[in-house]
């Protein structure tokens, strides 16, 4: 009975992790400041209506953008670090917990519609696992690669390659199956949000000596 009763506990422990980390992620902060600090609406100033951070930038300019930034990230990792503590990475429900506040972002509780592409509260998520760095650095490094090496252009397909080889790379690699999942859930709602978003563009790769 007392083990029973301790496994509840644990579930009850990691639902609320879950919630928390959706509700978390809901809290579109990349829309919120902007709008409360200069009255400006980024989903009706940017070319792509996206509520995120680079829009942020581009918008309201670098000190808001930073700002922003800060929070998206802290909103992915405060619930990731704060669970790490207590859940186990190697369960499949720790997955659940990784992509919670991605979730949250890119479908929010109270505005299912309104969500953004979840690129930024996915790298604080990430580093929500640290002393795990494999996952942050692997989505790092393959940004930096698509985006200086082998320049995948537009946006949207840089995306889509960045996160099909991360989660591929995160699964292959880590043996603890909540964080292997838990990158694969992240990058399929990423790749969704993108989608929905996409305009047609068309496909360039070249190299940075090549325009």
């Amino acid at each position: 009975l007392a083990s029973s009763a301790a496994s509840d506990v644990y579930k009850r422990q990691e639902w609320g992790y879950i919630i928390g980390g959706y509700l978390s992620g809901s809290v579109l902060y990349s829309y919120l400041l902007p709008k409360a600090l200069k009255g400006i609406d980024i989903t009706a100033e940017s070319p792509d209506g996206n509520p995120g951070t680079a829009n942020a930038f581009t918008c309201v300019g670098i000190p808001i953008g930073i700002l922003v930034l800060c929070m998206e990230l802290l909103k992915g990792y405060l619930p990731v670090h704060l669970a790490l503590r207590r859940a186990d990475p190697a369960r499949w429900s720790f997955a659940l917990i990784l992509a919670a506040p991605v979730f949250g972002h890119a479908c929010p509780f109270f505005q299912p519609q309104k969500g953004g592409k979840a690129i930024a509260v996915s790298f604080g998520v990430l580093l929500g696992l640290v002393p795990f760095w494999l996952p942050v650095l692997s989505l790092a490094a393959l940004y930096l690669i698509f985006s200086l090496v082998i320049v995948i252009e537009p946006h949207f397909y840089r995306s889509i390659c960045t996160f099909v080889l991360f989660s591929v790379n995160v699964f292959c690699r880590v043996a603890m199956t909540g964080i292997g999942v838990g990158c694969c859930l992240i990058s399929a709602v990423v790749i969704r949000k993108h989608y929905d978003r996409y305009r047609g563009e068309q496909m360039k790769v070249r190299l940075p000596l090549h325009r």
